[in-house]
């Protein structure tokens, strides 16, 4: 086992909150404090990182339970403002997905779709405070006799409300391309012909799994924010993949980790759920994500040092490669190069587009630090890590 010189435990770190003596810096800034003082030193010093991304995330939704009814429903199909969620849990408990559209969408028969409303829209609504159309169905049982509700409902009004997100927060992704001759539209949003954009989507340096790459500090338990409250990690994402090849400093240089995540909808805000239209593809929801990584020792301070110049990921033709499945890959882009706007790949120049918002990301990991700082966020040990650990 290694031995650290610099080691605090998540009760020092707590008890240093409390006491409002935590020193709390971003992982953009500490970037030049590991550079210019050395991951020891900045351990030292330096006792959370917090990080922040805001993006869509498809696989994201919310448990809802909208209440007994006089007489009751065993409610087997659902609808809020006409976007169906999914009946089959319990009698008035129900999923929405974010990625469901309404159901009189013309899809992609009208090419391409707009796809304006969907279960990411709904959850903004409600979190916005505007009433919804609920209609539900069922089947009819001798407790439960009722066979059709209908209401409207504000947030407020619903007994029980939780987003629950599958799959969020991805540590790296690709980097989208076009080599067809025509215009295709994807979840990585429209690419142009003969390789005129590439899109990306992460927050790089700021993105919470690449703060910590191997997943030591993030776990079942962890205390994060989301979509601007406060929520948890309930485990690993679907398509976890922590075996992805890394670079020498242990960062994954393809999509790796992902996190499930959840938290009370009640507590949460419009601004940091935002529903998504992808043209051409579907529904989603922009989620605002922040994690506060706790430097319990030089090795997690070397860590949250990570920059955008550290930081690759692949680069995919969507118009044959990804759809295929043929795992090939034109190329790879650091982080920095695509926050400078461009990227180079066979001698040509790539606009770089990003699906994520660096502004909105450094605002989380901002409004992250600030609730530490006043003593308004403790850190969460997690009561298990995710794999490898």
């Amino acid at each position: 086992m290694r031995k650290y010189k610099v080691t605090k435990t998540y009760a020092e770190i707590n008890q240093k909150i409390k006491s409002g003596e935590v020193v709390v810096v971003t992982a953009e800034e500490m970037i030049d404090i590991v550079r210019d003082e050395g991951a020891e030193e900045a351990a030292r010093q330096v006792d959370v990182v917090t990080t922040g991304t805001f993006a869509p995330m498809c696989s994201s939704g919310a448990f809802i339970n909208f209440g007994h009814a006089a007489p009751g429903i065993k409610a087997s199909r659902v609808w809020f403002n006409n976007v169906p969620a999914y009946g089959g849990i319990a009698a008035v408990d129900c999923y929405l997905g974010v990625t469901e559209p309404c159901e009189d969408d013309p899809l992609n028969r009208v090419y391409p779709g707009e796809f304006r409303y969907g279960g990411g829209h709904v959850i903004q609504d409600l979190v916005a405070g505007k009433a919804v159309h609920l209609k539900a169905t069922g089947y009819g049982t001798d407790c439960y006799p009722r066979k059709s509700l209908e209401k409207e409902v504000t947030l407020k009004d619903l007994p029980y409300a939780s987003l629950f997100n599958p799959r969020n927060g991805y540590q790296n992704y690709n980097c989208a391309v076009n080599c067809s001759k025509k215009t295709i539209y994807t979840y990585m949003g429209a690419l142009k012909p003969r390789l005129a954009n590439a899109n990306f989507c992460s927050a790089g340096q700021l993105s919470p799994l690449f703060n910590d790459p191997y997943y030591k500090t993030i776990g079942i338990g962890t205390r994060i924010f989301l979509g601007g409250g406060v929520g948890y990690v309930a485990g690993a994402g679907t398509q976890h993949k922590p075996s992805a090849q890394r670079t020498p400093k242990g960062v994954p240089v393809t999509p790796a980790g992902t996190i499930s995540v959840t938290g009370d909808l009640k507590r949460m805000s419009a601004k940091w759920l935002v529903g998504a239209s992808i043209q051409g593809y579907g529904c989603s929801l922009s989620v605002g994500l922040g994690v506060p990584i706790p430097i319990l020792n030089e090795e997690m301070a070397g860590y949250t040092g990570v920059s955008d110049e550290d930081l690759f990921t692949p680069i995919v033709d969507y118009s044959h490669d990804y759809p295929n499945g043929t795992g090939k890959t034109l190329g790879q882009a650091s982080y920095a190069e695509l926050r400078a706007g461009s990227i180079q790949l066979d001698g040509n120049t790539i606009q770089a587009i990003p699906l994520s918002s660096m502004v909105r990301a450094r605002e989380i990991a901002a409004m992250l630090k600030e609730w530490i700082t006043k003593g308004k966020f403790y850190i969460g040990e997690p009561q298990a890590t995710l794999p490898p650990n």
